[in-house]
């Protein structure tokens, strides 16, 4: 189930691994780009905080980008794709947010007489 939004942390601009890119220039601070929009990607498509390599240009990724995440420790080459490190510390799971959405539901239904079908 694909969320609605995500969490991008307030001290995302001053963490350490983001000014790393940042001081690599241009390539950088598009990388820090890439992993913005990973994020989002992954949370409006349910997939837990993993990319695929074919999304990779949907989320205006370049391999080089990817490598650059890789090398600062965002994101976790898998081999078929990358891993958002730390995206269960900060992200909801899908499991997570279908069952509060079938809590919410459920909830609703009761509080206005409906059986849910």
């Amino acid at each position: 189930m694909p969320l609605p939004w995500v969490r991008l942390d307030t001290s995302m601009p001053d963490n350490p691994k983001i000014l790393a890119l940042a001081d690599i220039g241009d390539r950088g601070l598009a990388a820090a780009f890439v992993w913005a929009c990973s994020i989002a990607y992954s949370g409006k498509h349910g997939t837990d905080g993993f990319i695929t390599r074919s999304a990779l240009s949907r989320i205006n990724g370049k391999p080089t980008h990817a490598r650059l995440l890789v090398e600062h420790n965002l994101w976790k080459d898998e081999g078929v794709g990358w891993s958002i490190n730390g995206w269960d510390e900060f992200q909801e799971s899908t499991a997570e947010t279908k069952a509060r959405s079938d809590r919410m539901r459920d909830l609703a239904n009761r509080r206005w007489g409906k059986d849910g079908t």
